[in-house]
């Protein structure tokens, strides 16, 4: 999996653990529902960081929370 695979995959995982659908976790966050759409759906290839850090303050995670897990540290590198 690449990184755009791994964070639409944490995104939904969080929503999940939270109870959000990607409408609820966009109010939340005071992010549109279509960044979040084209995010899940690959349409928005490299997310920014500004955007990683509005999803974790709607969901009371740190940056390092989003990324602390297998996934990430287990993923291929995107230069090779």
């Amino acid at each position: 999996m690449n990184t755009q695979e791994l964070v639409a995959l944490r995104i939904q995982q969080l929503c999940a653990e939270h109870g959000y659908n990607l409408h609820q976790l966009a109010r939340a966050c005071g992010v549109p529902p279509s960044t979040l759409k084209n995010i899940i759906h690959g349409v928005s290839r490299n997310p920014g960081i500004v955007t990683i850090k509005l999803l974790c303050d709607g969901l009371g995670i740190s940056l390092y929370d989003f990324f602390d897990t297998d996934a990430f540290k287990k993923g291929e590198q995107e230069l090779k």
